[in-house]
């Protein structure tokens, strides 16, 4: 058993920043790939960005060279460091990871991009 907690959301204008963190408990020894999805109402779960315990990154191309993702394993956390935020960006975001095959998903952080 794993448990998520997303944290960090909010508003937040156009060109603006915003940092988002997901702390992970229980069974953390069992975690390996980490995951950011995003959705908006009446769409697709997606993916945005992937970090394995090694540090092996890899980003949805809508979202390159303007997200980071990272993690710190001592703490059991990962970041998404979200620079240059688009309306288009604007959605729940949710902190993922796979142990045996099976989903373990956090809350979600909305995160709205306005002016």
């Amino acid at each position: 058993q794993v448990q998520l907690v997303e944290s960090g959301g909010g508003l937040v204008q156009p060109e603006g920043s915003l940092s988002l963190s997901c702390a992970a408990s229980g069974s953390v020894f069992l975690i390996n790939l980490m995951a950011w999805y995003r959705q908006v109402p009446g769409k697709q779960r997606e993916l945005v960005a992937t970090i394995t315990r090694a540090g092996n990154t890899n980003y949805a191309d809508s979202v390159k060279g303007r997200f980071t993702i990272s993690r710190d394993n001592a703490k059991n956390t990962v970041y998404l460091q979200m620079n240059s935020l688009k309306p288009d960006d604007t959605a729940v975001y949710y902190c993922n990871t796979i142990i045996y095959a099976r989903d373990y998903w956090g809350q979600g952080t909305q995160v709205t991009v306005s002016s």
